[in-house]
């Protein structure tokens, strides 16, 4: 039977799926009261159908959906964010939001304490969101929210609202980012120009990351990894995202940038945007190296400029408080990513079994970091890459070998520091970091996830 053949069973559907929504919040909040709380009676009446839904349309003012953000631009700012339906926007050749159509992510912004609105307008019903409905004046669907027609409507009005602009025009800010861009020929020319105020893409982030996040730990492209280090043929395509970069928005409360934002933890890709570039200087290092803990480190990337930043710092005396931890951590982490990074270089840039050659006499556990493809034919090193307490070797030759770089300056500097810079190496779950590579090693060589010993796992 179709949607307009039984109007009376979807208005029954969708109230059951409004009581069961509410009668789960309402569970969540008894559960943390003891049974004789006198606010349980209280509560009990909040989270009936009618109360509840008076004071949602209500809320709802306090959030809007949107497509475009201004605080992922700057937390701080105030202005305008947007909503624009993708599959109304005009097409063009450059990627944008057009090329998302129908089937987008909407985000949300506002007061993070009314969000519970939005998930009650995300209810799905017969394969279609509440919103939807309401947004399309479905009948059952306004019925099903009261059977005061006068209520229903004023219900629907406030819920719809939430795609709707909130004010006349737009509105930028001081904090936002503006930038002029020529439209005439005559760039001396003021009246030439457009100010433009970029806003944050939310709705096409979320969808470059969740295809960044199906390529990069997805089942599929585990097995294409597979096929094309065992040499066999795949029917998939081995997708990668070279120097991938990762932004962090809203710190440690992402939930103050968007709801998409604080789904993601702040994480927000940032494709390569240069050329690859060839750099063999790595290699020809390697050979007659005892550790690449030394000048190999010092000239890779930017980390002399790093550690020079970082004795900068260090020597303006900076007062011990919770903003020069951060400093600090965020050199250390700087110096961690190009570490990672350089791993992965060396991996890509050489063949699978160089630390065998004679010429390679780098300490047993680097080669165990940095050949790992050695363990699929080398037994014995297979052994030991599995079983080896190797990677807490790696995070001790990083704590020493930053603490000889910071003694340059600091006599001082000894075991704390170093039980520090090991410990910030080993226990990095970035998404680009130490622990989340160690992993992806693992999942390619179809080792356990845990790192065993031959006295147990740790």
């Amino acid at each position: 039977m179709s949607e307009a053949q039984d109007p009376a069973g979807r208005i029954h559907r969708i109230r059951d799926a409004i009581t069961i929504f509410l009668n789960d919040r309402l569970q969540t909040k008894l559960s943390k009261l003891p049974e004789e709380d006198p606010k349980r009676e209280e509560l009990a009446a909040q989270y009936q159908p009618a109360a509840w839904l008076e004071d949602a349309a209500r809320r709802v003012r306090q959030i809007q959906a949107v497509t475009h953000a201004l605080k992922a631009v700057h937390p701080d700012a105030r202005g305008t964010n947007l909503y624009v339906d993708p599959s109304r926007m005009a097409p063009h050749p450059v990627v944008g939001s057009h090329l998302l159509g129908d089937g987008f992510a909407s985000d949300v912004v506002g007061n993070a304490a009314a969000l519970d609105v939005y998930k009650f307008l995300k209810l799905e019903v017969d394969g279609r969101v509440l919103l939807d409905r309401l947004l399309e004046d479905d009948p059952a669907a306004v019925q099903a929210l009261s059977d005061d027609e006068t209520r229903a409507r004023e219900w629907q009005a406030a819920f719809v609202s939430l795609v709707q602009a909130r004010e006349e025009g737009v509105a930028s800010h001081t904090l936002s980012k503006q930038m002029y861009w020529l439209t005439g020929e005559d760039a001396a020319d003021d009246a030439h120009y457009h100010l433009l105020a970029p806003l944050y893409a939310t709705s096409l982030a979320q969808s470059v990351h969740e295809i960044l996040q199906e390529d990069r730990f997805g089942e599929a492209n585990k097995a294409a990894r597979a096929a094309r280090r065992e040499g066999r043929e795949h029917e998939d395509a081995v997708r990668d995202y070279p120097a991938l970069a990762v932004r962090k928005l809203g710190g440690t409360k992402p939930q103050n940038i968007s709801q998409l934002n604080s789904e993601r933890g702040g994480i927000s890709y940032l494709l390569g945007s240069l050329p690859p570039q060839w750099d063999s200087s790595v290699p020809r290092q390697l050979w007659s190296v005892t550790s690449v803990f030394g000048p190999v480190l010092m000239r890779y990337g930017n980390v002399r400029g790093t550690v020079q930043a970082f004795l900068y710092f260090l020597e303006k005396d900076p007062p011990p408080n919770a903003k020069t931890r951060d400093r600090v951590n965020d050199y250390v982490n700087r110096l961690i990513d190009e570490l990672v990074a350089m791993a992965s270089e060396i991996r890509r840039s050489l063949p699978k079994g160089w630390t065998a050659d004679p010429r390679c006499v780098l300490a047993h556990e680097e080669r165990l970091w940095l050949d790992p493809w050695r363990a699929e034919k080398d037994e014995e090193f297979r052994s030991d890459w599995l079983f080896m307490d190797w990677p807490a070797k790696i995070g001790h030759r990083f704590g020493n070998w930053l603490n000889e770089r910071l003694k340059t300056k600091f006599s001082y500097v000894g075991e704390v520091e170093y039980r520090h810079w090991k410990k910030e190496l080993l226990l990095d779950e970035d998404e680009i970091g130490w622990a989340r590579d160690l992993h992806g090693l693992r999942t390619d060589l179809d080792a356990p996830h845990y790192i065993p010993t031959r006295r147990g796992t740790v």
